[in-house]
């Protein structure tokens, strides 16, 4: 039987992302944003608990860590807000996070998984497209 792959990197990327998404709700301004960024932390908790199984699976327990590449993201983006708009800036790094969200979603599919896992993975990354193609849209209509 096949054992699922890459599955706990995902879940490392998602918990930063909830983790920066958190941390946007307390710095931005526009109560949109924040209505927003909360949609996206509900979002990836979904994304997370849909997945916990698989990541038992493949290292025997659950993962709780965050991804090393977000944090920096973070820190990058607490420079760049002194400089800049605060909303600007987070909604700029947090589609930046949704690229790596879905980067690691391809990087899982290329495995070889268990049906049930490549039925997961396909499922949720829809959902976090949809969350990608959300946050790219905001930062699109901030740019302009």
């Amino acid at each position: 039987m096949t054992k699922p792959n890459h599955i706990s990197d995902i879940i490392e990327v998602l918990n930063s992302g909830i983790k920066f998404y958190e941390k946007g709700i307390e710095k931005v301004s526009n109560s949109e944003l924040k209505s927003v960024f909360q949609e996206m932390i509900s979002e990836k908790q979904k994304a997370i608990s849909a997945l916990q199984p698989f990541a038992r699976e493949e290292q025997g327990e659950e993962e709780h860590d965050g991804s090393a590449a977000v944090a920096i993201r973070e820190k990058f983006t607490q420079l760049l807000s002194v400089f800049q708009d605060d909303d600007k800036a987070y909604v700029s790094q947090l589609e930046e996070v949704e690229d790596k969200v879905l980067e690691e979603f391809r990087k899982a599919l290329k495995d070889e998984q268990p049906a049930d896992c490549q039925s997961a993975l396909r499922s949720t990354m829809t959902d976090m497209r949809a969350c990608h193609d959300k946050m790219r849209s905001l930062k699109l209509g901030l740019d302009a």
